[in-house]
């Protein structure tokens, strides 16, 4: 029989809802290959009446992270538009389950990318804007190995929320995008570092795997307006309680977020 996505979508939405940890899904509903993962999300994003999406957020794009989540390719899920914020975001430390931040970078689409292959060049040519990012996560699960990656796909990889520097101000052609460096800092004193270099040897071969991969074939592809978010250049640094978090890429527009 042809995989139903439904049951899965409807599980991990009252999983959300209820604010608990996703544990591996009944073998009879939960998806198995990457197809089926990525049209669970897509399942998903309907009941989260974000069909189209905002955007999508692509994870382990950087060997540190792949390393750290112990997957070996990409992972993307979608973002709705009520969870992107502009510049700076003020959120309650208390509405998020083990939340952590990561250290990105992100682009808007200036056009429509159908699925299908993209050179890094082709990919290149559909970019607005290019802007720091830092993308709000969630350690929703458990053992991530009994999860399963389709499973994780379709949850949409850790996402929560995001915020977006715009770029304004910034003639990001004029830039070595492919060799930026970024910093994430907390008010504790807690720092971390990286280079977008990390990041499949280049953020827009990120952008590339997107619009060719199954998770962006399942949303009908990628479309002018829609916010890509490319990966974070660092692990991510879990919090513990309220804080004060900003990203910096110089000569990007920094952003910032405060848990209260």
């Amino acid at each position: 029989m042809p995989f139903d996505p439904g049951p899965a979508a409807a599980a991990l939405r009252r999983i959300r809802q209820a604010r608990v940890l996703v544990a591996p899904l009944p073998s009879g509903i939960a998806p198995s290959t990457e197809a089926e993962g990525a049209a669970v999300q897509a399942a998903l994003a309907g009941l989260a009446g974000a069909m189209p999406p905002a955007g999508f957020k692509i994870g382990a794009t950087g060997s540190r992270m792949q390393v750290y989540l112990g997957v070996g390719t990409p992972i993307a899920g979608f973002m709705r538009a009520e969870d992107i914020h502009h510049g700076h975001a003020d959120l309650q430390f208390a509405d998020f389950i083990n939340p952590g931040v990561e250290c990105e970078v992100a682009v808007r689409l200036a056009r429509d990318l159908p699925p299908g292959p993209y050179s890094r060049q082709q990919a290149m040519a559909a970019v607005g804007d290019f802007f720091a990012a830092v993308e709000v996560v969630e350690n929703r699960y458990g053992d991530l190995k009994a999860l399963g990656t389709p499973t994780l796909l379709a949850d949409q990889m850790y996402h929560c929320a995001a915020v977006i520097g715009d770029g304004h101000g910034v003639d990001w052609h004029s830039l070595d995008i492919g060799a930026l460096y970024g910093r994430i800092s907390l008010d504790n004193g807690t720092a971390d570092q990286g280079v977008t270099t990390d990041l499949l040897g280049h953020p827009l071969n990120g952008l590339a795997w997107l619009a060719g991969s199954a998770e962006a074939a399942a949303f009908g592809g990628l479309k002018a307006g829609q916010v890509v978010m490319l990966g974070s250049v660092t692990p991510p640094v879990w919090l513990t309680g309220p804080a004060m978090v900003t990203v910096k890429f110089p000569p990007l527009p920094a952003v910032t977020v405060r848990f209260r």
